[in-house]
């Protein structure tokens, strides 16, 4: 319940001794924001049974009939309209709101954090509401500016290339030192710039030279292809040859290993 409620009512939200680096104007745009959202739309669910005058009204979310006598749920910011308890909830996230907290905004209800972000955006980074004029939006997400920096390194990328990694931007450096897959045929790392095959969890250069038919090079992007121990094959021939090659090598390698040597 405690986790739920730290989720639903972040504390940095409206309590500006959550957000020590916020500059004093931000803080001052904090406390108005918070205040506003008090005064506007912070309303307590009543849990109580469906009263006679109410019987057979409909849920609000779910439209199924709600009975006299029903376990109910009613939002005194939105008139005489009533939830089954589990309809009451989050219209974004579609959690049930704990402690029957909500806000309202367009007689819709939400938890405290989505209701936060229907005005303003939230970093990325920090979790905490952006209040400056200027954020950095990236892979549909928002960050303040001095939150946009590699997870590894904790160099800004405010104008610079950047990879994303769980979730997190990561510089090219560190993503190619500390998370770019070895092709499978040439061994080197596959850098930020370079354009990746994958098949069946293993990966490649895209290109021709590594991304290629085992047994004839023919080059296998946008072509069909089948796969035997790793390897990548243009056909079903190229991949039964492959065997019988590597069958006619093991073979000349036994053959010489059993050899009686010039001293015998």
């Amino acid at each position: 319940r405690a986790r739920a409620l730290l989720q639903q009512l972040p504390p940095q939200d409206w309590d500006e001794r959550y957000c020590p680096d916020l500059a004093e104007e931000e803080r001052r745009q904090l406390r108005a924001f918070s205040a506003r959202r008090r005064r506007e739309a912070l309303g307590q669910g009543l849990a109580c049974p469906v009263p006679g005058p109410c019987h057979g009204c409909p849920c609000k979310k779910c439209g199924r009939r709600l009975n006299k006598g029903d376990p109910g749920i009613s939002a005194s910011r939105l008139g005489d309209q009533f939830w089954h308890p589990s309809c009451f909830s989050c219209h974004f996230c579609h959690q049930p709101l704990v402690d029957l907290i909500y806000f309202q905004q367009d007689g819709r209800i939400y938890c405290g954090r989505h209701h936060a972000e229907l005005f303003r955006p939230r970093c990325a980074s920090c979790d905490q509401l952006i209040f400056m004029e200027e954020c950095i939006e990236a892979e549909g997400r928002r960050w303040h500016l001095e939150h946009f920096c590699c997870l590894e390194c904790d160099v800004p990328l405010r104008g610079q290339r950047y990879v994303m990694k769980s979730g997190r931007p990561c510089c090219r450096g560190c993503f190619e030192s500390l998370f770019a897959e070895p092709c499978q045929a040439c061994g080197d790392p596959i850098g930020a710039d370079s354009e990746e095959a994958t098949h069946q969890g293993l990966h490649w250069h895209a290109r021709a030279a590594c991304f290629c038919c085992s047994l004839c090079r023919k080059p296998l992007r946008g072509q069909p292809l089948t796969s035997r121990r790793g390897r990548l094959f243009c056909s079903e021939t190229c991949s039964l040859g492959w065997d019988a090659s590597s069958t006619a090598s093991d073979s000349s390698d036994s053959a010489f290993a059993s050899a009686p040597s010039p001293a015998s």
